[in-house]
This record gives structure tokens, sequence and C-alpha cells, in this order.
């Protein structure tokens, strides 16, 4: 049987208002990524570091780093076309240049568009955990697309990642700490404190609050690309 084929996403039907879909249609020109390969310089118009958000929902954290951080480019990754318009509509109100947005799915992202050695940080907070057993191998976090992460990203770039399971935390921290290519920034088998890629506590966090689960971070550094 053919291994079944690491995706970052499962499509899901995403309701969106008028305003959103008049935003994502009008913006996307100006915003959007096509599945093509490019260069960061180019499709920004400047040399800046490059931070790659993986699953920024309807954005809300990766629009206020983005204001706090003019000085930084950002790529957010959603497949969520309610979530792209609604940050499209913040960053045009904000008259934001830094952001551009690639709607489909990272790994295809990873391997089709950047080039190697392009990336200062990649953040992923609160992907899919999969919670059934027989669904781990669907889980996002494994040695093959941590290697696609590290080969895309300079030496020296940072992995920030976060989950609200407890079981995927344990499994994200076994993945990166077995990858020689990659140190704990909070010390050996030590979870990290608060992101500073989270600017803001999102709907989606409140939510696991109230259910009263609590928040697992890692913060690695990429020490070698090879």
């Amino acid at each position: 049987m053919k291994p079944r084929r690491l995706r970052s996403f499962v499509r899901r039907d995403s309701r969106r208002t008028d305003t959103q879909k008049e935003a994502y249609d009008r913006l996307w020109p100006y915003f959007g990524l096509s599945p093509d390969k490019f260069d960061c310089q180019q499709v920004f118009g400047r040399k800046a570091p490059c931070y790659l958000e993986i699953g920024f929902g309807s954005g809300q954290s990766l629009f206020a780093l983005a204001k706090l951080h003019p000085e930084i480019n950002f790529i957010g990754i959603e497949t969520y076309k309610s979530g792209i318009g609604t940050l499209f509509m913040e960053i045009e109100t904000a008259e934001l240049t830094n952001v551009r947005v690639y709607d489909g799915d990272a790994v295809d992202f990873f391997q089709n568009c950047l080039h190697d050695a392009t990336l200062d940080r990649v953040q992923i907070f609160f992907p899919d955990p999969w919670q059934k057993r027989r669904h781990h191998a669907r889980r996002l976090i494994q040695s093959e697309f941590v290697q696609l992460l590290i080969q895309k990203s300079k030496q020296g770039a940072e992995l920030h990642l976060a989950t609200d399971w407890q079981d995927y935390a344990m499994h994200m921290m076994k993945v990166l700490s077995s990858d020689r290519s990659l140190s704990n920034m909070a010390g050996e088998a030590q979870f990290a404190e608060r992101s500073n890629g989270r600017p803001v506590i999102t709907k989606f966090e409140q939510r696991a609050k109230k259910e009263g689960r609590s928040t697992w971070e890692l913060q690695f550094a990429i020490i070698s690309c090879e």
C-alpha cells in the first residue's frame, strides 16, 4: 500500500461573509502568492528577515506581529478563505506592506515555492493534533517535514511551535529533539516560555483555556542546515 502523503491540513468547508469574499478577491493580486518558486527580496521589494507562519486561522496573531515589526517580512499559509479575507481587510486598513499569503498546502509550498536557506523563523501554532492514535501519522510535525523546514531555513533560524494538547507536545519534543540539526533554546527536553511570535491571545487560545487545556511551547534553533 502506498504511504499516505503528508499534508498540512484537511480541506473543510469554510463559510465566508460577502465582505470576506470581496476582500479576498480584490486584494489577492496584492497580497497573494502564486504556487511558483519565488525570491523573497523580489516579492517584498526589499531585503529583510523573513518569518513564515503555517495555519494562521483568522490571522489575528499574524496581523498583530506584522504590525509590531514592520522591519520583518511575513508569509502566512492558510487554506480557509474566510480567514484569509479577514486578514486582508486588517492589513489593508493598517496599510501594512510586509505580509504575503499562500492559499494551499504547506508541504507543497515548501517543496515547490521556496529556495533553500530562505527563512529566518518558522511558526506553527496549534496545528491539528489528530487526537486519535490511529490518526497520529497525519500530524504535521514529523521528521520528514522538519527536515524540509530546516532545508528552507537559514542557519541560526528558529522554529517556534505551540499546541494545547499535551500528547502532541510530547510528540513534537521527541521529533525535534532527535534531530541533530536543531538545538532546544530552552534547554534539553525543556518546554519554552510563550513565544514572542504570539503577541495576542487569540479566540482559539481563549477557548482552549476555557476548556481547561494548557499551552505547550517549543523553541528550537537551527544549528546546521546540512
